[in-house]
C-alpha cells in the first residue's frame, strides 16, 4: 500500500495539544450517539417486521462501535459489506499495524469512522441505502429560512442584470464592467466561503449600477478581515482570461462539503458562474455514503430542490417539535415566494442544458489525502484536469488538500498540497472556514498572533485558534501554469 510522502507528521489522536484528541474522545462518541436516536426514531416509525428487526440490529452495531471507541478499543477490519473500497481501507490497517482509536492518525482514524458506520447499513436488506444524518441536513436548511430567503431575492436581482448587461453593453465600460464583476465575484465567493455563517449585511446591493458601493461597505471588511490568506483575485483572473480568449468549454469544478444550506449557497455559486459566463458548467463532487455527518449526497440534491419546487409547502409545514413548541405556520410572502421560483426555474434551465452536473465518485471518501489522487484515482485526476478551476469546499477538503500534516504555517499552499501544486495540471481553489489544527500559506508571526489572543491557545500549546469556524483561508495553487 503506497502511503502519503510529505516531510511533517500527521495530527494524531493521541496528541493532546491537537483538536484529534478532543474529537476522538468527545465528539465522535457524540456523533454516534446522535446517529443511534435517529435510528431507533426511524425503527420506531416502521410497521414491516423485518425492517424493525434490522434497525435493532444496527443501533446494536452502532452502539458496539461507540463502545469500542470510548474504551480506546483496537480498530478491526471493516466488514465486506460489496463495497468496492473495503480492501484497500483494511490493508491499509493492517499496514499500519496495531491501531487504536485514541493513538491514530486523526485523518485515516475519521474516515475509517465513517466508513464503518456505512458499512453496518450496507450488510442490512432494508436500511442499505438510509442516511443517519439526512433528518438533521434539511432540518437545517428549513431553520435557515431568513437566510435562505434573503439571498434567492439578491440572486433573483443578480442574475437579472447579468442577464440585462449582455442587451445593455454600452451602458459602462468595458473596465467598469470587469471590475464590478471581480467584486461580484468575491462576494458570491465569499458568501459560499462562510455558509450559514455569511453576514447578510454584505449583501445589501449587488446591481451592477451601484455595486462598487461594496468596496467600501464596512460590513465586507468586517468580514474580510477574519480571512487570513485570500487569493480571489487570482481565481477572477484565471477565469476571465478563459473568458476573454474565447475557451469553448470553460468548466468549474466544485468538490462539495456540507448539505442544507452550504449547498444552497453552492449552487448559488454555480448559477452565478454560468450566469456570468466566467463558467460554461460547473461539476458538482458530492460524496457517495453518508460522510463527516453533513456532507452532500446526491440524494440531497433532489431533497433541496424538492423543498425549492414547492416553497410554500416546505416553510408552512410544521415539524412535531415545532407543533410542541406551540409555533404556527409562517407562509411565505409573494415576493418571498417568487424569489425562491425564480432561482429554482433558473437553476432547472441551466441543469436540463447540461452546464450543472452531478458527479460522485467513490475517491473522495476513501482514507488517506488528496496527496494520493493522481495514482489512487487517475480517471478522476483526468478529469479534473479538464476543468478551468477547481474548488475544494470546507475543513475536510482542506485537510485532506495538505494530508492533514503538521506543516509549518508559513508553508506554501502549493508546496502543502503536494501532486495537486505546480506541475499537476489541476488548478486548486480551496475555501475553508478554519475548524481543524492543519494551516499553511499564512505570513510570518501571524500563527504566533492569533495563538496569544484569548482563547486562542490551548494550555499544551495546541492551536486553538483554528478550531471554532471563525477564520478562513482561500488558498489558489496554478497547477497548469
Amino acid at each position: 500500500m503506497e502511503f502519503d510522502t510529505f516531510p511533517a507528521a500527521q495530527y494524531r489522536t493521541s496528541d493532546p495539544a491537537s483538536f484529534a484528541h478532543t474529537s476522538a474522545r468527545e465528539r465522535w462518541p457524540i456523533i454516534i450517539t446522535q446517529g443511534i436516536d435517529d435510528v431507533h426514531r426511524s425503527t420506531s416509525a416502521a410497521t414491516d417486521a423485518a425492517t424493525v428487526q434490522e434497525g435493532k440490529d444496527v443501533v446494536s452495531e452502532l452502539a458496539r462501535l461507540k463502545y469500542e471507541l470510548q474504551h480506546d478499543r483496537e480498530l478491526t477490519s471493516i466488514p465486506d459489506d460489496g463495497e468496492p473500497d473495503v480492501a484497500a481501507y483494511n490493508d491499509e490497517l493492517a499496514t499500519r499495524g496495531v491501531c487504536r482509536w485514541h493513538s491514530v492518525p486523526w485523518l485515516y482514524a475519521e474516515c475509517y469512522l465513517y466508513r464503518r458506520i456505512s458499512a453496518v447499513f450496507k450488510r442490512t436488506q432494508h436500511w442499505r441505502n438510509y442516511d443517519i444524518f439526512a433528518r438533521q441536513k434539511i432540518d437545517t436548511f428549513k431553520s435557515s429560512r431568513p437566510a435562505v430567503l434573503e439571498l434567492a431575492a439578491r440572486y433573483k436581482s443578480i442574475v437579472t442584470e447579468l442577464q440585462q448587461k449582455h442587451t445593455l453593453a454600452g451602458a459602462q465600460s468595458a473596465a467598469d464592467l470587469e471590475a464590478a464583476e471581480e467584486l461580484l465575484f468575491r462576494e458570491m465567493c465569499e458568501i459560499c466561503l462562510w455558509g450559514n455563517a455569511t453576514d447578510l449585511s454584505l449583501l445589501t446591493n449587488l446591481s451592477y449600477e451601484d455595486i462598487q458601493q461594496l468596496q467600501g461597505s464596512a460590513a465586507r471588511k468586517n468580514s474580510e478581515k477574519n480571512i487570513l490568506v485570500n487569493d480571489l483575485d487570482k481565481a477572477f483572473q484565471t477565469l476571465r482570461a478563459a473568458q476573454k480568449a474565447g475557451t469553448k468549454d470553460r468548466r468549474v469544478d466544485i468538490v462539495l462539503d456540507n448539505a442544507g444550506f452550504e449547498l444552497f449557497v453552492d449552487l448559488l455559486l454555480a448559477g452565478y458562474l454560468v450566469a456570468a459566463g466566467l463558467a460554461t458548467a460547473v461539476v458538482f463532487h458530492p460524496k457517495s455514503i453518508p460522510w463527516f455527518v453533513s456532507d452532500v449526497l446526491p440524494a440531497d440534491f433532489a431533497k433541496l430542490l424538492s423543498a425549492l419546487a414547492a416553497p410554500q409547502t416546505f416553510y408552512s409545514a410544521l415539524s412535531e417539535a415545532d407543533k410542541a413548541a406551540g409555533k404556527t405556520a409562517q407562509p411565505l410572502a409573494p415576493a418571498e415566494h417568487d424569489a425562491l421560483t425564480f432561482l429554482f426555474q433558473h437553476w432547472t434551465s441551466i441543469y436540463a442544458e447540461g452546464q450543472l452536473v452531478l458527479r460522485p465518485n467513490g475517491f473522495w471518501t476513501t482514507g488517506g489525502s488528496y496527496w494520493r489522487l493522481p495514482k489512487g484515482a487517475p480517471e478522476l485526476y483526468a478529469d479534473l484536469k479538464e476543468s478551468e478551476l477547481v474548488i475544494f469546499k470546507g475543513d475536510l477538503n482542506y485537510r485532506k488538500l495538505t494530508a492533514d500534516a503538521a506543516w509549518d504555517p508559513t508553508t506554501p499552499f502549493a508546496d502543502a498540497i503536494g501532486p495537486l501544486g505546480p506541475g499537476s495540471g489541476v488548478r486548486v481553489l480551496a475555501l475553508r472556514t478554519c475548524k481543524a489544527d492543519v494551516v499553511v500559506g499564512l505570513p510570518a508571526g501571524r500563527d504566533e498572533e492569533l495563538r496569544q489572543m484569548d482563547g486562542g491557545s490551548t494550555e499544551a500549546g495546541g492551536r486553538k485558534w483554528a478550531w471554532s469556524g471563525k477564520w478562513a483561508v482561500v488558498q489558489f495553487s496554478d497547477g497548469k501554469a
